[in-house]
């Protein structure tokens, strides 16, 4: 695979995110494991806080960063200035993929590029969006992976953004688990872009007939393939201890410890998603540590 990346600076002792650094664990003993992302220029101002949150918290496990587009200029001087892989293969396949399903957008197939995480050269990965911020080192989740009960493992649900009311039809479809693909822990051992592709091949049309249209392109996909082959979807709260389903920007009931977050119950907030956001951040629960990563971010890199 063709990457490029380079060496992050040290980062000073000042941050809010100085308080939630992970303690030293490492993932078990020849696996590979990696966090993905998809960026471009255009979500510049998303992109500085999540990496800035990431080498706050994740430093230690390789980061991804596959291209939306060619508008990449403040892109690769991040992915400088943090030490992150920008992912250099054209996604040919993925490409092809989206054109077929989705002729009439051409100005949105890209987002299916997130299947790229799935070619890379890693025994699991961590996809996640960069409307994002990371509180806690993800380096637990590795490994919960279970083939035949938890073949993929995601954060949160989605009940309204994936189907429509024909799945009902479908018994693979009419009790399964839909879920923001916002985030999601995969292997290429269990999920693979070619299952994409074979699962769309043979199954375009019924794949069309549920489907929730609204602009939604990437996240009626990864749902139907990985239900359609049957895959056991498990929630992160089921798989690592004291962790919480929450992430959404809204959430009610949030409170801090240390730095890092608590959900109502207590459980621990692993990243904050503004899914469906409309404007920056500015006076909810978790905004104050995203405009704090914002700020350090784009002092790092320089406007």
């Amino acid at each position: 695979m063709n990457v490029r990346s380079a060496t992050s600076p040290v980062l000073s002792n000042e941050s809010l995110a100085e308080h939630v650094e992970a303690p030293a664990v490492e993932p078990s003993p020849g696996k590979r494991h990696g966090i993905a992302i998809v960026a471009n220029d255009k979500i510049a101002d998303w992109l500085l806080p999540f990496l800035e949150s990431y080498h706050a918290t994740n430093a230690a496990t390789p980061l991804f960063l596959i291209p939306y587009d060619d508008n990449l200029t403040i892109t690769r001087r991040a992915a400088a200035a943090y030490g992150i892989t920008i992912v250099e293969d054209q996604p040919t396949e993925i490409d092809r993929l989206a054109a077929d399903l989705y002729p009439l957008f051409p100005g949105h197939r890209r987002r299916l590029r997130k299947l790229q995480a799935l070619s890379l050269p890693l025994d699991e990965v961590i996809y996640v969006d960069v409307d994002v911020i990371l509180f806690r080192d993800l380096r637990p989740v590795f490994g919960a992976l279970q083939p035949g009960k938890a073949d993929f493992i995601i954060a949160s649900p989605s009940f309204e953004y994936v189907y429509n009311h024909k799945r009902d039809q479908y018994p693979y479809l009419k009790n399964a688990r839909l879920f923001n693909d916002g985030f999601f822990v995969a292997s290429n051992k269990i999920l693979n872009l070619q299952h994409f592709i074979d699962t769309i091949r043979e199954d375009a049309k019924t794949f069309h007939t549920v489907r929730k249209r609204g602009m939604l392109f990437a996240q009626p996909l990864v749902n139907f393939v990985v239900h359609r082959r049957g895959l056991q979807v498990a929630m992160l709260n089921e798989c690592v201890p004291n962790a919480s389903h929450e992430s959404f920007y809204k959430a009610d009931g949030v409170s801090f410890r240390d730095g890092a977050p608590l959900d109502a119950r207590g459980a621990e907030i692993y990243f904050a998603h503004w899914a469906g956001a409309v404007s920056l951040p500015s006076k909810r629960a978790f905004d104050a540590a995203w405009r704090d990563f914002s700020r350090r971010a784009w002092a790092r890199i320089g406007k």
